[in-house]
């Protein structure tokens, strides 16, 4: 009997055409089915594993499309582990990801940044090889403006079958992920992922309700004209932050400056454009909270292992985001990830900065 992913695969052989090259169209099922051989160990489950964080990404898109409609705009009046409010879609969007696991046994434990503890899957039965770290919903303080809005996705592989006996098994490095990627709600829905052969870019086709490629092996300029921060902090920032960003707004015709700020406040959208056209996204470390704000497993180390295989970089701004040991689940991360050269070149603001 086939296996579930094995039958989309079969329907999609098939695939849709582009009728202005009339060539088919390559659907996320049949990459990632292919991608998977990378994957040690693998017997099948990381193309099934995809086509749910697809299914999620599109009921998600569904709620944010009906949002204003639906009474799901606002906060919950809860917060979150982090302490941060709950919009009434973070806790909607949490939810289905944990509903679009529930009844198979690939995945036995969903870390979240909605919930406190890692949530063990019973359906699983014990079965489960994987652990996916998620940010359900990010940006969600752009849901009642109509702005852009994110997924972030990590897949760890467990040391053995079966639930993770402490959360000790689940603090890995980024360099042990198996796959990481993220969704982006903007224009159109895009999914972007990689399990270390490259970064590809899927659109979703609202006529057949699949993703389809788009773009294919993603390279990041090495040196860019952007940068994303939220300026309104600098005074709360170490004198090498503020002296890195002084940098990047001198003029400077032979370096390409100064470079332009963008800064949506969304994580997902800004590094988004960073792939696009190069740059650099900072959320650094503040004089009072060293630890910086964005978490290190869900959200830091995901997009730097994506990044990184485009030809990036991911930095606390002393060290690389994906050689850390994580010390908690929840644990937060300075950030500057983007084009290699703005990455490194932080880097020596930063070296300064202690050396002084």
């Amino acid at each position: 009997m086939l296996l579930y992913a094995e039958k989309h695969i079969m329907k999609n052989l098939t695939s849709p055409m582009n009728y202005l090259s009339m060539t088919p169209r390559l659907s996320l099922p049949i990459h990632a089915f292919h991608q998977q051989v990378s994957i040690p160990g693998h017997t099948g489950e990381f193309a099934r594993m995809m086509i749910q964080i697809a299914l999620g990404g599109k009921l998600i898109a569904r709620e944010l499309r009906n949002a204003a409609l639906s009474q799901y705009q606002g906060s919950t009046g809860s917060f979150n582990v982090q302490g941060e409010e709950v919009q009434k879609l973070d806790e909607r969007a949490n939810q289905i990801f944990l509903e679009v696991f529930e009844n198979q046994e690939l995945v036995s434990t969903l870390v979240s940044e909605e919930m406190e503890r890692p949530y063990l899957i019973k359906e699983a039965d014990g079965k489960g090889k994987y652990a996916v770290f998620l940010d359900p919903l990010d940006g969600s303080s752009n849901i009642d403006v109509n702005a852009p809005l994110g997924s972030i996705f990590s897949i760890h592989r467990l040391p053995h079958e079966g639930y993770p006996v402490s959360e000790e098994v689940l603090r890995k490095k980024g360099c042990e992920q198996i796959a990481a990627g993220y969704l982006l709600y903007g224009s159109s829905v895009l999914l972007m992922y990689t399990c270390g052969q490259g970064v590809q870019q899927f659109t979703l086709d609202q006529e057949t309700g699949e993703f389809f490629l788009s773009e294919n092996n993603f390279q990041i300029p090495k040196r860019g004209k952007f940068y994303s921060v939220n300026e309104g902090n600098q005074q709360k920032w170490t004198s090498g932050t503020r002296q890195f960003l002084h940098y990047l707004q001198e003029s400077d015709s032979q370096t390409g400056r100064p470079y332009s700020g963008r800064y949506t406040g969304c994580f997902v959208a800004d590094v988004h454009r960073l792939i696009c056209k190069g740059g650099v996204f900072m959320y650094p470390g503040e004089l009072k909270k060293p630890e910086g704000k964005l978490r290190l497993m869900y959200e830091a180390a995901p997009l730097t292992f994506l990044v990184e295989q485009a030809g990036g970089l991911g930095s606390t701004g002393v060290e690389r985001i994906n050689q850390l040991t994580p010390q908690a689940l929840h644990q937060r991360v300075p950030l500057y990830i983007g084009s290699y050269d703005d990455v490194i070149k932080a880097e020596e603001f930063l070296h300064s900065e202690s050396t002084t």
